[in-house]
């Protein structure tokens, strides 16, 4: 095995050690012990997800600038001081620094591992292996969330805090790892009109020159908003239709393995299924999933949450593909960028106002709210993709 290709392993590896998510089992209970809203925890959310807006398009910049295994680096220490910062704080404001941090953090590895990952299998010559290999990483970082949901809930019996102290540790095994990882050989990017304008006319050909590029980013971005939003009601829902806490780990478990199964199986789903009929399923799944989960307020409602982590499953290596294809390697780390910073801005405009309508009437009433928005929006991306003959 040549030096690039233990590039492939060791990203396997990272995103194990990064989704080792021991606290998301209990996380939004954390919150609420430390005095939080819903609406407090779907603010925090939206400031996680402004950290990624505001550094992620210069973050993949810089990764096609200066390098990917840097920009991992990078990424993996902030990641790790962020969750240090959770792990001793005890308020709103203290979580508030937490999650600009760790947003600076994901935003220098969002992109860039998936832009190492393809440069790579195109040095080793193994470029069409991607979709398999990018699904199969998702599954691992799904799996591992998996085990950690069990082992969360568990070390949460010592105190809600405890599990933050051990993910800290986990993610500072990443920084190492980063270190050993080889840049790959690439098209360097061209940035002799300085960084600003190099991304601006990046941004351009993303959101405007490249219309299938344009619109599948915009409906990834619903798609995965869609589906991030409902993760973070899935606590307190279960604790309102009466789960007892024992079993949160277990259906937190359960949820994760069933998107690694999914995700290591949708190059095959879309494959049978063919490229339209998969992309114009993704946004009525997860309204339906919406509709049936404001009418099913009982247990059996656990049955429908594996319909988003099905959209879930699907959804990330599917459509990470499909923007591959159609960009070259010169800005591929920038433009996977776009496309998550685009997911993460519907997710922090529409995230607070679903909280707030949870809060303020019920849950039925977020739920549906959320289920309209959704399909109105990415029935229109829909529209889009069909005229241009993407589906």
């Amino acid at each position: 095995m040549s030096r690039i290709e233990h590039n492939i392993p060791k990203l396997y590896l990272m995103v194990i050690l990064r989704w080792m998510l021991l606290i998301m089992p209990i996380v939004v209970l954390f919150f609420y012990d430390n005095g939080l809203t819903q609406t407090e925890v779907m603010i925090l959310q939206s400031i996680f997800s402004i950290g990624i807006i505001v550094f992620e398009i210069p973050s993949g910049y810089f990764s096609d600038v200066l390098g990917r295994r840097r920009t991992l680096i990078i990424g993996s220490f902030i990641s790790s001081v962020g969750l240090l910062v959770y792990a001793l704080s005890y308020g709103f404001w203290g979580f508030l620094v937490a999650e600009l941090t760790l947003g600076l953090g994901s935003s220098f590895i969002s992109g860039t591992d998936s832009a190492m990952l393809y440069d790579s299998l195109i040095q080793i010559g193994h470029a069409g292996d991607y979709a398999k290999i990018e699904g199969r990483r998702t599954s691992a970082a799904n799996f591992s969330e998996t085990a950690a949901a069990i082992l969360g809930g568990l070390l949460a019996t010592v105190s809600l805090r405890f599990p933050f102290y051990i993910e800290t540790a986990i993610m500072f095994l990443t920084i190492p790892l980063a270190i050993s990882l080889v840049e790959p050989e690439r098209q360097a990017l061209d940035n002799s009109s300085g960084s600003f304008r190099g991304i601006l006319r990046i941004v351009r050909f993303a959101l405007h020159e490249h219309a299938e590029v344009k619109w599948l980013i915009l409906y990834s971005g619903l798609v995965g908003a869609s589906t991030l939003t409902m993760v973070w009601f899935i606590q307190p829902y279960l604790q309102f239709v009466g789960l007892p806490i024992a079993w949160f780990g277990v259906v937190w478990a359960a949820l994760n393995f069933s998107v690694g199964v999914f995700s290591m199986v949708a190059y095959k789903i879309e494959k049978r299924l063919g490229q339209s009929l998969t992309l114009s399923l993704l946004i009525p799944l997860s309204a339906l999933a919406y509709l049936l989960s404001a009418l099913t307020p009982t247990l059996w409602v656990i049955a429908v949450f594996f319909i988003f982590y099905f959209v879930r499953g699907l959804h990330g290596p599917m459509l990470k593909e499909y923007v591959n294809r159609l960009i070259t390697s010169d800005k591929r780390a920038t433009v996977l960028s776009v496309k998550n910073m685009i997911g993460r801005l519907i997710f922090t405009l529409v995230g607070p106002v679903v909280g707030w309508a949870g809060d303020a009437w019920s849950f039925k009433t977020a739920f549906l709210l959320a289920g309209g928005i959704f399909l109105l929006g990415g029935g229109l991306a829909l529209a889009f993709l069909r005229k241009h003959r993407v589906v």
